[in-house]
């Protein structure tokens, strides 16, 4: 994979200007954890353990996942999330987009708490994507029926 020249001039990513499907998936993910300013343990947590059981992250070594992420990082530091999923968003389709908001989704329920950056996220993900009219809005009331804690008191 060819390596390119960041905007700030300084370093080196491993991620191209163009990314590939896996690549944009996994950078939706890293968005969705990494959008409100902080990536804790559970978030961590959640987003390897969401990615691990799909193809083809679960055939990657740690090595290959490392360098996958590590440049993913560089540009979110970088270029700031909504760059990032600007880049990444066009290049899955429909069907993914489809299984990337309703993973973004669970992601952002993932600690109980959703910040107005999330909110954010899944708004621009509905907005930019390939899907139907109302339909990623209604994977996300799914995922907060999902996650919401009906039984607390």
């Amino acid at each position: 994979m060819p390596e390119r020249r960041t905007s700030a001039g300084m370093g080196r990513s491993n991620i191209p200007d163009s990314m590939n499907a896996h690549e944009a998936f996994a950078a939706i993910a890293l968005v969705a954890v990494a959008c409100d300013g902080s990536l804790d343990t559970q978030e961590a947590k959640a987003l390897r353990i969401q990615l691990e059981g799909r193809s083809p992250y679960r055939s990657l070594s740690d090595d290959t996942m490392g360098t996958l992420f590590d440049g993913l990082l560089t540009r979110l530091r970088q270029e700031g999330w909504q760059s990032l999923l600007d880049a990444a968003l066009p290049v899955l389709t429909a069907a993914q987009q489809e299984t990337a908001i309703a993973l973004a989704a669970q992601l952002i329920h993932c600690d109980r708490v959703v910040e107005p950056q999330e909110r954010e996220l899944l708004a621009r993900m509905a907005e930019h994507g390939q899907l139907p009219p109302g339909r990623a809005e209604q994977i996300i009331a799914v995922i907060e029926v999902l996650n919401r804690d009906s039984l607390a008191s």
